[in-house]
């Protein structure tokens, strides 16, 4: 398949070329409602059938079977490539470059039962005489088993659907996305794949579509961890079944997982190994993250009203008087023209440029939307679509109005994921960077995506779903999106009349207040801030937000080191040890990089909640008790905060009083070491900054903190603040 075919596939299912109009994209919209259940009245079923010939090749090579082939490679970064009918793995718009070199010491041999396969260091790839591919460990234990896929091509020459099943063992767990509403495990059922409109998706399982839902998905076993990238940006359903481990003389269930795509090529990549292990392998086909500029990971709020510059200076005003830090003002439709992208309105909005350098004295830059469509010249036509895929096209000029960066809308009109939205991401970003000064990185903010799209910006989930099973739903699309390589994201945290009360805001502001992205909307109809809730409300959100501003050092360190790593920034508890089983299960706490554990409440009327700690000693911040783990705690959650805890021994680098940045440092258990890394922001692109390393010692009541450097130890340049001394939280 090359690149024009390529192309054609996306078109046949309506993502849109240039000035294709909405009613045509909404009528291949409306066909992707019927999931491919199964074949159509008039096509023929086709399986590979049995190997007939091989043709070793660097890395592995090419089996052909009675009536189908399949590709195997192994690159020199341990990902495994298959591709069936032909497919390879270029071109993608998923890989951030060429397909990586092949495996030089990896060949294709003869197996048992007429079988092949490709050993190599971190993996080993088994493929039956009749087309099952098996991944297994350097040791020999299995990780999954794709079963020889089917495919249904029409008597007409259309697009031929296929589906694939896989098994996992037992003791399996998938992770992803798509996650429900309890977390960011996908619970057994069918899941869609076809992206759904900004705010509407539950990722229920019910088949209804989500945001964000990407063909990624991370499995974590006893075995060991792989992540399954399917290469296809059609519609499918994913039906997954996680299996059970039999008791007494009972026999294991594996767990299973159904693919069936309405279309394109069955292609795909495997990656295995410990999580970091595998997340860097997947940083390094599908691209490392955009990092974003410093003031991203600040407090922003969204103005979605049809006010001018004047009613802009006034909500930052207000914020400001109040004492609530913000870095940031999204102008929603409100401030074009008509609705039309790129034209704003003059008579609101007279002198812009004039507007933005204002409010960047005062430390707030502004965001601009900028919708998908080009509405026409007259307002009442629809709107036309760029050729989203050529790489030319740039959505360019927000800088010279005074823009740092661009979030962008989509309505139910347009398809809102896979490529499109990836290349949407790209046009904007590299607009953005051809006019922003050489010592600024731009801000793009997409509301969907697809593998890659982390290399032009950070995900915004929208309102997401209503109420408290909201609250969970948010955490969970953060974890899982983080866990696909995005790790940059989170939800708008609004309240008012929308789904209501001041305690469930409150504990949306504190959650959001420790995730990647910080947005707020309207709280009232004002649409201005907390305040509008009373004092109260408002003294809790300058807390979280006053901690927020804390910790930005810190943010900035997590979004340097998932550029480096693909590492996340937000991690599900079981990141450091997937052996530990109970800790695959929590769903309501997460790691925030690798010193903070947060316990966000998730119930209303909640005043103290269960943490499952991980092994370890774990610092209570607020009170400075300490705890072991691994242990179940009960600890205080009043509506002024949330639980958090720091791994004893961990290194924070915080924004202290002067603004300046300090290391906060919580004490080792006795006779224990520690220690962490600081990466100071740079204010150019970021990439060459040096990391700092400091470790920590404890001999009895004394804890000594040097900074690691190739001359050897020295004392630390930045203040330094010890806590957790005695599990008391004296400080030293």
């Amino acid at each position: 398949m090359n690149g024009r075919d390529l192309v054609r596939s996306w078109w046949s299912v309506g993502v849109t070329g240039a000035a294709r109009e909405p009613r045509t994209v909404r009528a291949a919209w409306r066909r992707r409602g019927a999931d491919a259940t199964g074949p159509g009245p008039r096509a023929r079923a086709r399986v590979p059938g049995a190997v007939r010939e091989v043709e070793p090749g660097p890395g592995g090579g090419v089996i052909r079977f009675a009536r189908s082939e399949l590709r195997v490679l192994v690159a020199v970064n341990g990902a495994v490539f298959w591709g069936w009918d032909g497919a390879g793995p270029e071109p993608s718009y998923a890989l951030a470059g060429a397909c990586p070199e092949p495996d030089p010491r990896a060949e294709l041999e003869p197996d048992t039962d007429g079988g092949w396969r490709v050993v190599a260091e971190r993996v080993t790839v088994a493929v039956s005489r009749h087309g099952a591919l098996e991944v297994l460990t350097p040791g020999g234990v299995t990780l999954r088993r794709d079963l020889p896929p089917r495919w249904w091509e029409a008597e007409d020459g259309g697009p031929a659907r296929w589906m694939q099943r896989s098994e996992v063992p037992a003791d399996a767990r998938f992770f992803g996305p798509d996650g429900p509403v309890k977390g960011p495990r996908p619970r057994d059922g069918a899941h869609r794949l076809g992206n759904g409109v900004t705010g509407t998706g539950t990722g229920t399982g019910t088949g209804s579509a989500a945001p964000v839902t990407m063909p990624v998905q991370l499995v974590v076993a006893d075995a060991g961890t792989h992540l399954l990238f399917v290469d296809n940006p059609w519609d499918g359903t994913l039906t997954l079944r996680e299996g059970a481990e039999g008791a007494g003389s009972g026999h294991d269930r594996v767990g299973t997982s159904e693919l069936r795509m309405e279309g394109g090529p069955v292609r795909g990549w495997v990656m295995a190994g410990t999580p970091a292990r595998v997340l860097l392998t997947w940083a390094s086909l599908a691209g490392a993250p955009a990092l974003p500029p410093a003031w991203a990971f600040g407090h922003h709020h969204v103005r979605e009203g049809a006010g001018g510059e004047d009613e802009v200076r006034r909500v930052v005003a207000a914020h400001l008087e109040r004492g609530l830090p913000l870095d940031a003002v999204h102008l929603g439709d409100g401030h074009l023209d008509g609705g039309r992208a790129f034209t704003v309105d003059q008579d609101r909005f007279p002198k812009l440029p004039v507007l933005a350098d204002e409010l960047r004295r005062e430390g707030v830059r502004l965001v601009s939307v900028v919708p998908a469509a080009v509405r026409a010249e007259d307002r009442r036509g629809e709107g036309v679509f760029p050729d989203l895929p050529d790489a030319r096209v740039r959505y360019a000029g927000q800088a010279a109005r005074g823009f740092a960066g661009v979030w962008h809308t989509v309505d139910g009109s347009v398809p809102s994921g896979r490529v499109d939205a990836l290349c949407l991401g790209r046009a904007a970003h590299e607009g953005l960077r051809d006019e922003v000064p050489a010592d600024e990185r731009p801000l793009v903010l997409s509301p969907s995506g697809w593998p890659g799209s982390q290399r032009y910006g950070g995900v915004w989930s929208g309102k997401g779903a209503v109420g408290w099973p909201g609250l969970r739903a948010s955490l969970a699309r953060v974890v899982g999106l983080g866990l696909c390589g995005v790790p940059f994201s989170g939800p708008d945290v609004v309240g008012g009349g929308r789904d209501g009360g001041f305690e469930l805001y409150v504990r949306r502001l504190q959650l959001a207040a420790h995730l990647p992205l910080l947005r707020t909307g309207a709280v009232g109809p004002a649409d201005g801030g907390p305040w509008e809730y009373g004092a109260a409300v408002l003294g809790h959100a300058r807390v979280a937000l006053g901690e927020r501003r804390r910790l930005l050092p810190y943010f900035v360190t997590l979004a340097h080191l998932a550029r480096r790593t693909g590492a996340p920034m937000v991690r599900p508890v079981w990141w450091p040890a997937p052996e530990e089983r109970e800790l695959r299960d929590c769903e309501d706490a997460f790691l925030l990089g690798d010193a903070l554990m947060v316990a966000p409440v998730l119930e209303p009327g909640a005043v103290r909640r269960e943490v499952r700690l991980p092994r370890g000693r774990w610092y209570d911040t607020a009170t400075g008790r300490a705890y072991e783990g691994p242990a179940k705690v009960l600890v205080d959650a009043p509506l002024e905060r949330i639980p958090v805890f720091a791994r004893a021994g961990a290194v924070l680098p915080v924004r202290a009083e002067d603004g300046g940045t300090e290391l906060e440092v919580w004490a080792p258990a006795p006779g224990r070491s520690g220690g962490g890394l600081v990466v100071p922001e740079s204010g150019d692109d970021g990439d060459g900054q040096e990391a700092e390393r400091y470790s920590v010692t404890r001999s009895g009541p004394r804890v000594v903190v040097r900074r690691e450097t190739e001359d050897g130890a020295q004392e630390p340049s930045r203040p330094v603040r010890v806590r957790g001394l005695d599990g008391t939280g004296g400080q030293m």
